[in-house]
């Protein structure tokens, strides 16, 4: 039996990890979760799972939840709530659903407690890769991936060794606009751009599939979950979602990890690893059935988010911090109607430019570049 911590219990991924502790009561426990501001749904988490601590955003929902629990339950709230949630000292896995920067700190405090990670925060990474790699092996925790793409990397390495592998490549869907032209995305509304042919994810990563953001971060954690050069990370445009991402070995071998698209796969492979459950009630791929697999190479000046996230990870220090926290204060002002879908780039592009790179930074630098480059970028939407 695994207890399992878990933080963003009410977005996609949270909601889909439930899913698989539900299906396996015997092998998963859920002792802690933290939500956000979706407190209905939180308290129906709550009832069901019987957590023993709960961490949500605001003090009055902590209030909430508290008064119809009592003494059932302990109730945090804030950046310090998601902190309690994460380091419960007999928590044997921490399952980070979190989108954005959030998920960062309580990570770390993780990490010191010897607590495992499922890495499903691409934030995280991104932002501060060289802290988490180094606080893993410093603690001798996990840093299980759960990101269909690096869980079929993962996957594929499994029985081989790290320095025979020639080229990792990742696949992408393209996202809601894959058949457009640039000139087509003049005006995209924000129902179009969530609109994902392929997953169910949540709006933040949704619009970062279609403008190909999402896969630059993932080319980002590749690079430091496995510790493979940028040069020899390469993106393959998928359509199909039916190849999640290859291996390329020196003798030219190329391993690959196959299914229907299906998050809670990789979910339950990283908590359950290094064993293998059983999952019934998902699609089995009958590879006659989907006929024909479709594979391009992508056009960097269609997909500029793509370009940015090599330069920003080859160049390293507190430019992915900065790329990060541009593209979610931008994507943001997107969601809420304030600007166009091709201004996503453009905005980004303004906060790169102007960054003056500090190498090495740590954690408190990394927090207050990634403040004020939001202020940055708020003030220019202005």
């Amino acid at each position: 039996m695994k207890n399992i911590a878990l933080i963003g219990s009410t977005g996609s991924i949270g909601t889909q990890t439930l899913d698989v502790i539900r299906k396996h009561p015997d092998r998963f426990n859920l002792i802690s979760l933290a939500a956000g501001r979706n407190v209905e749904r939180a308290i129906e988490q709550v009832q069901e799972f019987q957590p023993r601590v709960v961490a949500v955003e605001r003090k009055q929902d902590a209030e909430k939840i508290q008064q119809q629990f009592g003494e059932f339950v302990k109730v945090f709230y804030g950046k310090e709530g998601l902190i309690e949630a994460s380091v419960l000292h007999d928590a044997d896995f921490l399952m980070n659903a979190l989108v954005g920067s959030l998920g960062l700190e309580p990570t770390l405090q993780a990490m010191e407690a010897g607590v495992d990670i499922g890495i499903a925060n691409k934030e995280t990474l991104v932002t501060a890769g060289h802290l988490v790699t180094e606080k893993a092996k410093a603690h001798n925790v996990n840093l299980l991936p759960v990101d269909s793409e690096h869980s079929a990397i993962f996957q594929s390495l499994e029985g081989n060794r790290i320095d025979e592998v020639e080229r990792l490549i990742l696949t992408a869907s393209g996202g809601s606009f894959r058949e457009y032209t640039r000139d087509q995305l003049e005006g995209v509304s924000v129902e179009d751009a969530l609109n994902h042919p392929n997953w169910n994810m949540g709006a933040k990563i949704t619009i970062d599939s279609a403008t190909m953001m999402n896969k630059g971060f993932e080319v980002m954690e590749a690079h430091w979950l496995f510790n493979i050069p940028y040069d020899d990370i390469e993106v393959l445009l998928h359509k199909e979602s039916i190849i999640h991402s290859l291996v390329e070995y020196r003798d030219k071998s190329v391993l690959a990890q196959l299914g229907t698209p299906d998050m809670r796969v990789p979910i339950q492979y990283a908590m359950s690893y290094p064993e293998r459950l059983e999952l019934r009630d998902t699609n089995r791929l009958n590879l006659w059935e989907i006929g024909k697999l479709h594979f391009d190479k992508p056009d960097f000046d269609r997909y500029r988010c793509l370009r940015y996230a090599y330069e920003a990870g080859r160049t390293g220090g507190t430019l992915p911090a900065v790329l990060n926290a541009a593209n979610e204060e931008a994507v943001k002002q997107f969601l809420q109607g304030k600007i166009t879908f091709l201004s996503i780039e453009e905005h980004i592009e303004k906060a790169l430019e102007r960054h003056q790179v500090i190498a090495g930074p740590s954690l408190d630098t990394i927090l207050e570049v990634d403040k004020e480059t939001r202020a940055y970028v708020s003030s220019r939407i202005g």
